[in-house]
């Protein structure tokens, strides 16, 4: 749906239904496309209706775009003017411009010489023209043909702006930095060079001049891959779309490497610059060549780009005589949305499939679940994370988000039983898994969801009751959880403490987002990392032993303050040490959310460490919570996307 356009260009158009009113049209100023982009971020013509030519390079038909690109003939390649004979101020400017009319799209074919009459408009930030039915003609004879201007990024805000509306050929390494809306708007977006974006309090201190650095840097790698279309493919009858880019046998995941192998044309939409091919992308097919590119009006183009292939089947080899996961399970609820209704304990709504089906809980009434509608989600959701939890090799892995039964009413181990009986289900018999059970005294007052802890029974077990920090710091979070365990074949004990810090989503006073990129709460999580240290102490020294795990999803990335207390008082993040990876994507960043801290004494014995990354890296379109909600079927039983966060191992040798 078009938005209003800017107020001069309303002035403009206003201008010029007053002149036909009178009897007298608006005299047309003849110019090159240079002089309507101009060397600004805004047409020096806004309201002006002129008269241009160009060649065809781009045409929407279809999808909502409703218009064409224009070039003008012999422009691009290598030097991407117009020849040694442009004015040098023309030089500066585009010599692409937008031509907004789903009539002339309808009409003419890519490769065509037209010339065309229209008001000036900016389309939020877009550069356009918007001829009235009639306002275009083919211009007959030879014309000099425009090419791909080849481009690399970074690139500047101005030098995009010289570009706007152009064909162009972009060059180098691309690598997938965010994939979030590709299952909705069909767009992926692209950063430059062989990293996705980081999130940059993942790589430095908030609020410093190297934050700002990490910023603006971001920018000018950033770009977004479109489908050139704004259909929404997650809303109403546009479900029964196949989704572009998003095929059952392929990836698009981020970190993922991608070469253009097409031209593309660069344009400003919705606030992003964004590369689209030069006719309307459609999905449903088996790969790139689906959709043959016809160079016509109607035409559908082919992916002009080709993404690789980045999936492992599970993490690294991290070596020592045990390992430690942490895996935060993506409100794991074997107590689904009907189940609480159907008790009468409450009422839920749901987040909905293209047939109007429930799929996942949005809201449940008197604290309820969080996770599944029905028992077919669940069995798909649960199926996921069997099937990760199982490939990750641990002997001990600490979880996060599993349902708290003892809020819903249920003895507090009922979900982490249900999950331990899905594991050993499809576990060998060497390889069974058992459960930490709750200590016999728990907080009166828990979240819905808590942490928790299962072992291989085969490697390890667990030494006495396992305690709960009960701590009013974690008033608003989960409350810590520590065990001690020891090797089967040994003597050497370790404790584990299990975290789950408060969200950057919300916070007022104190836990006001500040804007030094750490988000809301961060007051919260500094205390609640304070008083963890302070336990992991007390649970050393309880347990007579130096080595000590602090584990999970502490919401805060990697040079925070709450990690820089856990670093201050001497725990080493020994995963960081060993890998480059990070655990989360959020908003086409990426950086790690979730952490093992080792003691001194832990740190020495750890081997190695890995970020199976099966979960943050791959498309939302894939989680359990999807199912259905596009035609082209992308749900696998298999691991990927089983949650939103990626699981850590840490191998050591006690």
């Amino acid at each position: 749906m078009r938005r209003a356009l800017t107020g001069s260009a309303l002035a403009g158009l206003g201008l010029v239904a007053s002149t036909l009113v009178a009897g007298t049209a608006q005299a047309a100023e003849t110019v090159t496309i240079a002089q309507v982009q101009g060397t600004g971020a805004e047409s020096p013509l806004v309201g002006r209706t002129v008269t241009t030519e160009g060649v065809v390079t781009a045409a929407y038909p279809t999808g909502g775009y409703r218009g064409v690109f224009l070039q003008t003939p012999g422009t691009g390649g290598h030097g991407g003017g117009a020849g040694p004979r442009a004015a040098s101020e023309e030089q500066r400017a585009s010599h692409g411009v937008f031509v907004f009319s789903g009539a002339l799209a309808a009409d003419v074919k890519i490769g065509e010489h037209l010339r065309v009459t229209g008001p000036v408009s900016e389309y939020q930030g877009l550069t356009e023209i918007s001829p009235a039915a009639g306002g275009w003609s083919r211009i007959a004879g030879k014309v000099r043909p425009v090419r791909p201007t080849p481009v690399r990024f970074p690139m500047s805000e101005a030098r995009r702006e010289s570009l706007e509306g152009m064909l162009l050929r972009p060059v180098g390494r691309f690598t997938i930095t965010n994939n979030y809306t590709t299952n909705s708007y069909a767009e992926i977006g692209l950063a430059a060079g062989s990293k996705p974006l980081p999130q940059p309090t993942d790589v430095v201190r908030p609020g410093t001049t190297a934050y700002d650095r990490v910023v603006a840097d971001n920018a000018r790698r950033l770009v977004t891959l479109d489908d050139g279309a704004s259909v929404n493919y997650g809303s109403g009858a546009n479900r029964n779309l196949p989704v572009p880019w998003l095929r059952p046998d392929n990836e698009v995941r981020t970190g993922a490497p991608v070469r253009f192998t097409k031209p593309v044309v660069l344009d400003f939409r919705n606030g992003l610059w964004k590369l689209q091919p030069t006719s309307q992308l459609l999905g449903g097919g088996a790969g790139p060549r689906a959709a043959k590119d016809q160079h016509s009006g109607g035409a559908v183009s082919a992916e002009p780009v080709r993404i690789g292939s980045t999936r492992q089947p599970g993490p690294r080899n991290v070596g020592g005589k045990l390992k430690i996961g942490t895996f935060n399970v993506l409100n794991y609820f074997p107590t689904t949305g009907e189940d609480w209704v159907r008790s009468g304990k409450g009422t839920c709504t749901y987040y909905k499939d293209r047939a109007g089906a429930p799929t996942t809980v949005d809201t449940c009434t008197n604290d309820g679940p969080r996770g599944a509608a029905n028992r077919e989600n669940f069995e798909r959701q649960q199926a996921k994370i069997v099937s990760a939890v199982n490939r990750l090799g641990a002997d001990v892995v600490s979880l996060e988000e599993i349902e708290n039964s003892a809020s819903l009413g249920q003895p507090r181990d009922a979900a982490l039983a249900t999950l331990v009986e899905a594991l050993n289900a499809e576990a060998p018999r060497d390889r069974q898994w058992d459960f930490v059970r709750s200590p016999s005294s728990v907080p009166a007052s828990e979240d819905v969801i808590r942490t928790a802890f299962i072992y291989r029974k085969a490697s390890v077990r667990p030494v006495g009751q396992s305690t709960i920090l009960d701590d009013p710091a974690f008033d608003n979070a989960r409350d810590p959880l520590a065990q001690e365990f020891r090797p089967v074949r040994g003597s050497r004990s370790f404790v584990v403490i299990v975290n789950h810090f408060k969200s950057k989503g919300s916070g007022e006073g104190e836990d006001a987002d500040t804007g030094d990129g750490q988000g809301a709460s961060n007051a919260s999580r500094v205390k609640q990392a304070t008083a963890l240290v302070a336990f992991a102490r007390s649970q050393a020294q309880a347990h007579g032993t130096g080595s000590v795990f602090l584990t999970g999803d502490f919401n805060a990335y990697r040079q925070e303050d709450p990690v820089k207390v856990i670093e201050d008082a001497g725990f080493v993040d020994v995963v960081s040490r060993h890998t480059s990876k990070a655990s989360y994507q959020f908003d086409g960043l990426v950086g790690s959310l979730d952490h093992v801290f080792a003691s001194r004494a832990a740190a020495r014995t750890v081997t190695g460490a890995d970020i199976w990354d099966v979960n943050a890296d791959e498309s939302v379109a894939r989680e359990y919570s999807r199912y259905n909600a596009n035609v082209t079927d992308l749900y696998s039983p298999g691991p990927y996307r089983a949650s939103d966060h990626d699981p850590e191992i840490v191998g050591f040798r006690p």
